[in-house]
């Protein structure tokens, strides 16, 4: 018999295998799907910044066309093997079912990539479905009406495109729900290429891609869920290192014959990252009022986010410590800090303690993290006079909101004795909407990046004012105002766009900058430094020594030369980065190549030098595997020593009621 008889016999098996109907019913679901997916990534593929060539380009869309394959040739293997009865209508619904959640796992994973650049993760997925009052406002800003409608439209097609296209096709509804025979080794035979195909998915890049984007979106969220390094050994030694170590949850501020009792301020510029404001890119005058501010500063010139999200960032900032490396907002359960944070230590020593912010309380239980740093008040924009005011996104409304609460605070308290305001904006937070009061200039030609740039400008007026309060009040003189940002913004540098997973100098580097008034001196900090720095730097400025425990962070008037600071991203088990001096390592945990670079020649990280240092590589890799494993161990026994006294208090109470 010849080739293509054997090729004939075989294909008319195969179309034996179902009905004419159930062929049709299947085929109309499977094959658009698959055509839909495998599209989605031809469109990232081919907008990518370098587009591939042909060979780039077929092996960076391999893994989506054999994944979809094997999905197809599955269904049909399934569809095969179950005949009849409730087991066949069992898995006609799965079917839907299974497609439904493609369609709608697909197309997320495109626009969220789309979107920050960073593949789907099922951490993002979870926290989507737990938290999605919290986060609908970032879901919707992305989705426009076209994507709207496109999602409307895959989705009702997957629900009856199958029946409407059978019924015009064979002039009767029908649905795959029996199918006469049992041929049961063809498919068997089609559920094993099924594997084989999904197999054949998983294979990493053969072209240098990152794997994360090279490999189907689908099987992408199960690789990164369970291909993460085996953390165990390294968890079990800094976990036993916890037992000797002493957390800095006693601690308190001790007067010195140096100790001056000044007002402290506190400024968090949102999204803010260094290369975006005046002092540090002379040539982009987004913030002219910072700069000039920054002439009669201590400021430094390299400072940097421990993780680029804004809980994070408060966590690190008010309580010296890391906080935790996770996105299930542990930071917010109460007691659950590791340390005593600036507000309770300066309540000891009778300041007076408010948190003003123009975003919504709700988001990320901010008033529970504002009460554990120890503030006595809480001003979110929800108890604030809107009128007049423009909404900033979708987070909250125009910095300005929080000048009249300030005043009104400050006006009631401010000759009381010594205080902390902390103030935390939200105009330049993605979208990037900008408000009217200011209007807007043009600094680029990037509309997007245009329109982040004018709200960076609209904060500096906003702390241009709030300073001007305190001058008008006449509380500025004995006042040190701190000024950061809580993490940077990307637009796609490095592939990556706003900031979670944003692990390069875009994401990571901030302003940073103290301004004193009575000590108008224009001072800079070389060294490296980062947001844990905030709190022994302010104590050292206030002439306080810290006793009852070290924290992790030194002095901004001492920093040391030899120092490593330690990063982390949003994301669990995404990106880590380490930087010593001039050299930044980071790794991705497998998912993309390790990364090296000499900052004093290529600040913009744009040439791996990962190849010359693998040995330097193995310690940099352990050592912030260490430090992670360490954080979270901190945290779960923290939370455990909260469960037991809680459960010992409940016990405590139901003895004392019988």
């Amino acid at each position: 018999m010849s080739a293509r008889s054997n090729v004939g016999a075989a294909l008319a098996h195969i179309r034996g295998l179902l009905s004419r109907e159930d062929w049709i019913y299947l085929l109309s679901l499977l094959v658009p799907l698959c055509l839909f997916n495998v599209s989605l990534k031809v469109i990232r593929i081919v907008t990518q910044l370098d587009a591939p060539g042909p060979l780039g380009f077929l092996d960076q869309a391999r893994s989506d066309i054999f994944f979809n394959l094997g999905y197809a040739v599955l269904w049909i293997g399934l569809f095969s093997i179950v005949r009849s009865g409730i087991p066949r209508y069992t898995l006609l619904i799965l079917f839907h079912v299974s497609a439904l959640v493609v369609a709608m796992l697909t197309t997320s994973a495109h626009f969220f990539y789309k979107s920050t650049g960073s593949a789907l993760s099922f951490d993002f997925v979870i926290l989507s479905l737990s938290k999605f009052g919290e986060v609908q406002g970032a879901i919707t800003s992305e989705a426009s009406t076209l994507r709207w409608l496109l999602l409307s439209m895959v989705l009702f097609y997957v629900v009856a495109g199958p029946a409407i296209v059978t019924f015009f096709m064979t002039r009767d509804w029908h649905l795959p729900v029996q199918t006469a025979g049992r041929p049961w080794a063809a498919p068997l035979v089609m559920c094993t290429a099924a594997l084989a195909f999904a197999g054949l998915s998983l294979l990493p890049s053969a072209t240098g891609a990152s794997d994360t984007f090279s490999r189907d979106s689908l099987a992408n969220l199960f690789v990164m869920e369970i291909s993460t390094p085996d953390l165990e050994a390294i968890r079990a030694e800094t976990t036993t290192e916890l037992a000797s170590e002493k957390l800095p949850t006693q601690t308190e501020l001790a007067r010195t014959p140096e100790t001056e009792k000044r007002n402290v301020v506190m400024v968090f510029l949102e999204s803010t990252r260094a290369e975006s404001t005046t002092p540090y890119k002379k040539d982009l005058k987004t913030t002219p009022f910072l700069d000039e501010l920054s002439k009669e500063s201590l400021m430094a010139e390299r400072a940097y986010a421990v993780v680029p999200h804004t809980s994070k960032a408060l966590v690190a900032a008010n309580c010296g410590v890391a906080p935790p490396l996770d996105t299930k907002n542990t930071e917010a359960e109460p007691d659950v800090i590791p340390a005593q944070c600036i507000p309770d230590l300066l309540k000891e020593q009778g300041y007076r303690t408010a948190f003003f912010q123009s975003a919504t309380e709700d988001f990320e239980r901010r008033r529970a993290l504002v009460d554990n740093f120890g503030y006595d008040d809480f001003f979110p924009v929800n108890s604030m006079d809107k009128k007049g005011f423009d909404t900033a996104n979708y987070f909250g409304y125009e910095d300005d909101i929080m000048l009249e609460p300030s005043r009104k605070w400050l006006e009631e308290n401010g000759d009381q004795g010594p205080f902390l305001t902390t103030y935390l904006t939200v105009t330049s937070h993605h979208n990037y909407t900008v408000p009217k009061r200011y209007g807007e200039k043009d600094f680029v030609n990037d509309e997007v990046v245009n329109d982040y740039l004018n709200t960076v400008r609209y904060q500096d007026m906003f702390l241009k004012n709030l300073v001007q309060q305190y001058k008008d009040l006449g509380l500025y003189d004995n006042t040190i105002f701190i000024v950061l940002g809580d993490h940077g913004e990307g637009f796609g540098e490095h592939g990556l766009k706003q900031h979670d997973n944003t692990i390069y100098n875009e994401g990571l580097r901030i302003p940073f900058l103290i301004h004193d008034p009575q000590d108008p001196q224009a001072t800079r900090v070389e060294a490296p430094v980062n947001e844990l720095d905030v709190l022994p730097t302010l104590a050292d400025l206030l002439g306080y020594d810290i006793r009852g425990g070290t924290y992790p962070g030194f002095s901004m008037l001492a920093p040391p030369d030899d120092r490593t600071l330690l990063a982390s991203c949003y994301y669990e088990n995404t990106c880590l980065a380490s930087i010593k001096g001039d050299e930044k390592y980071i790794y991705h945990f497998g998912q993309r190549d390790e990364e090296f670079f000499d900052l004093s020649t290529d600040p913009h990280e744009q040439e791996n030098l990962a190849s010359d240092h693998e040995e330097e590589i193995k310690d940099r890799r352990y050592e912030l595997l260490a430090w992670e494993s360490k954080i979270k161990a901190i945290y779960d026994q923290r939370l455990a020593e909260l469960n037991r006294e809680r459960t010992s208090a409940m016990e405590k109470t139901a003895a004392e009621n019988d």
